[in-house]
């Protein structure tokens, strides 16, 4: 039994040899893998290092063209190149106002057409009776012709119609033309005083109105009448309790080169006033605009500042035009102005605008029989060149049309 048990361990140890030899024979006998060739990193800190370019000198190089240095003055201070100041904006060329309201006639005929070829209408009828004559007149008082004007006008036409028999419409439209001429009226003067006294000092104008009439868009168009009819001109912006109302001035001086003179908001008008007219007269200009504050008529203590801002600019001179703006399209209601105006300040013409929007164009012969001063200027647009001095005879071509 023991025998058996140790030929069993010899045979297993013979085995296990064995089996530990062919194993290591075919390690042996496994050829080695063929060797691999590196792959060199495209990135990273083993990355190839790539050929460096060949240095060149300073003198290869092409460097770019550099603009010189401004130059010094004598102080030392770099000059800045004309090139990098901003240019002055152009300056606007004015209408001339030679003619300005016969360009303007067509949009005058088309707000007047009740008055003039309403007229007409009436006066060719075949029989004038009490009747028509009555419509004539309520025609002309539609117009704000007034009472007075329109009596004496209807009273004068009665007569020449009854003496000039047959009545062609040529006749008829001759007949009106005359007789609406002398009621607006042709002996005015009607001319602006806005030239240099004796003294050299400019003439001085002030722009006087309610709120809401358009006086310094007036006053700044106004300036634009004055430029273009050749005369130098300085603003004041004495209208110190709206500041759009300044700077709206500055803006319409500018257009056209007239520098303007102003204050603090809500400062002192007369002392703006008064340093116009002393810039006016520093300067050797030919006109001074003065636009003053835009006065309620029913406010004693403004008007009284008004008739105050006047006295202090005639501390230099006389002031030669005293311009009162009435919006046209008010009617009656822009008598009452004119009357309480008249009293504080001595007014030497009116500005009638909105004139275009209105067909009460017979509120020019009522203000001036109103006031006896003439109508001077009328506004008929919105344009900057739409203020034209009056001209009666195209002012009633106007009203009766072709």
């Amino acid at each position: 039994m023991e025998t058996l048990i140790l030929v069993v361990v010899i045979a297993v140890v013979v085995l296990g040899a064995a089996g530990w030899f062919v194993v290591g024979s075919r390690r042996g006998s496994v050829a080695p893998p063929p060797p691999r060739t590196p792959v060199e990193p495209s990135v990273g800190e083993d990355a190839q290092q790539l050929p460096e370019p060949p240095r060149r000198g300073i003198d290869t190089l092409d460097l770019p063209e550099t603009e010189a240095p401004p130059a010094a003055d004598e102080a030392g201070a770099a000059t800045v190149p004309d090139t990098l100041e901003e240019a002055p904006p152009a300056l606007e060329v004015p209408e001339p106002t030679a003619g300005r309201l016969v360009r303007l006639r067509a949009r005058l005929a088309r707000s007047q057409n009740t008055l003039g070829k309403g007229l007409l209408a009436l006066l060719s009828r075949e029989h004038l009776d009490e009747d028509t004559w009555e419509e004539i007149e309520d025609t002309l008082l539609t117009a704000d012709v007034g009472v007075a004007p329109t009596q004496e006008l209807v009273e004068r036409l009665r007569t020449r119609v009854k003496v000039l028999g047959t009545r062609s419409p040529a006749d008829l439209r001759a007949l009106l033309h005359e007789e609406l001429l002398a009621l607006v009226g042709t002996d005015y003067d009607r001319s602006l005083t806005t030239t240099k006294a004796a003294d050299g000092a400019p003439g001085v104008l002030m722009v006087v109105g309610v709120n809401g009439t358009g006086k310094t868009t007036t006053t700044g168009k106004l300036a634009r009448v004055l430029v273009a009819d050749g005369h130098t001109v300085v603003l004041g912006a004495a209208d110190t309790f709206r500041a759009a109302a300044a700077d709206q001035l500055q803006t319409w001086g500018e257009r056209v080169g007239a520098r303007t003179v102003r204050g603090p908001e809500g400062g002192d008008p007369a002392s703006v006033a008064f340093d116009a007219v002393k810039e006016g007269i520093a300067e050797g200009v030919d006109t001074v605009l003065i636009d003053t504050a835009g006065r309620l008529h029913t406010k004693t203590g403004l008007m009284d500042e008004l008739g105050k801002v006047k006295r202090v600019v005639e501390k230099h001179g006389p002031v030669d035009e005293v311009l009162l703006v009435l919006d046209a399209t008010t009617g009656q209601n822009g008598l009452v102005q004119a009357r309480v105006f008249a009293e504080v300040v001595n007014i030497t013409g009116i500005v009638l605008t909105k004139l275009d929007g209105t067909a009460k164009g017979g509120i020019v012969v009522a203000v001036q029989r109103e006031l006896g001063v003439p109508v001077k200027l009328i506004g008929l647009g919105e344009g900057p060149d739409d203020l034209a001095p009056f001209e009666p005879s195209a002012f009633v071509d106007a009203l009766i049309g072709d």
